[in-house]
């Protein structure tokens, strides 16, 4: 399974938008996988640590999105060094990539480069890892981020930076987890219908085809097709098909007014 912690108070508090849970699940379905599950949680070192060690201990593929900075609200490292039972220090590949970069702004700026400043060095605070870490390339600004585990992945909360990292794991580490996931789609507009009148439909599907989930998505609202119920199934393609023709002859044998069939995924 594949999991997504993204670490922040600002998300909490509403003064960022997340925009990764969207992000991620786009780039996994590109890929024919699914996230599993997500959670947020704020900048409390407790709360993270914790995050992190059911993440260690899950088995499951991890990305954490945001507080990897030196900066104070800046927790997760820190975090998943003492979840992982270790201590942080400098990744000598991160260093090197760290200072590369302030090198390259020192001479942007026209300055010189004084790799003993109080600036580089709380810039090299970021290549301060768990024991054991991998680094991660950042295609963005050359600060990496580190995984654990070889599963559990740790990226920075700008989506400028995060994504492109994101999408070079899966096609790099987890490559053999491409089309673990893929599923299809299919459902139709019932108008005007009623859930409970449809759940022993729906159970007997569930039933009747193995490996085959059905969905119910009522509005009571919707501008074009009002009150309805978006009634269908998921699952492998090749067992979503027949359950969903049998979905719909037994909507039709019961007299239901139908709409428009809808179809997602492969």
């Amino acid at each position: 399974m594949i999991g997504l912690i993204i670490v922040g108070d600002e998300i909490l508090s509403g003064r960022r938008q997340d925009k990764h849970l969207v992000k991620t699940i786009e780039l996994l379905g590109e890929r024919g996988m699914a996230l599993s599950w997500a959670r947020y949680v704020g900048d409390d070192p407790a709360r993270i640590t914790a995050e992190l060690r059911q993440a260690r201990a899950c088995g499951d593929v991890v990305f954490s999105c945001g507080g990897i900075g030196a900066t104070p609200d800046d927790h997760t490292r820190a975090c998943a060094a003492q979840a992982w039972d270790t201590e942080l220090a400098l990744h000598p590949q991160a260093r090197e990539l760290i200072l590369a970069r302030c090198e390259e702004m020192a001479r942007q700026e026209g300055l010189p480069f004084e790799p003993a400043s109080e600036d580089v060095q709380r810039r090299l605070q970021m290549g301060c890892f768990p024991r054991g870490a991998e680094i991660i390339p950042n295609p963005y600004n050359r600060i990496p981020g580190f995984s654990l585990d070889g599963r559990v992945h740790f990226l920075p909360g700008f989506p400028v930076m995060a994504w492109p990292m994101m999408a070079w794991l899966l096609d790099t580490r987890h490559m053999g987890l491409h089309g673990s996931a893929r599923t299809r789609e299919r459902s139709v507009i019932v108008y005007r219908a009623i859930e409970s009148r449809l759940t022993p439909l729906m159970q007997d599907i569930e039933t009747r085809f193995p490996g085959v989930k059905v969905f119910s998505l009522p509005s009571v609202d919707h501008p074009e097709h009002g009150r309805h119920i978006d009634l269908g199934v998921k699952g492998p393609p090749e067992l979503v098909d027949p359950a969903f023709t049998y979905l719909l002859d037994e909507l039709n044998h019961s007299g239901a007014s139908l709409g428009p069939e809808l179809v997602r995924g492969d």
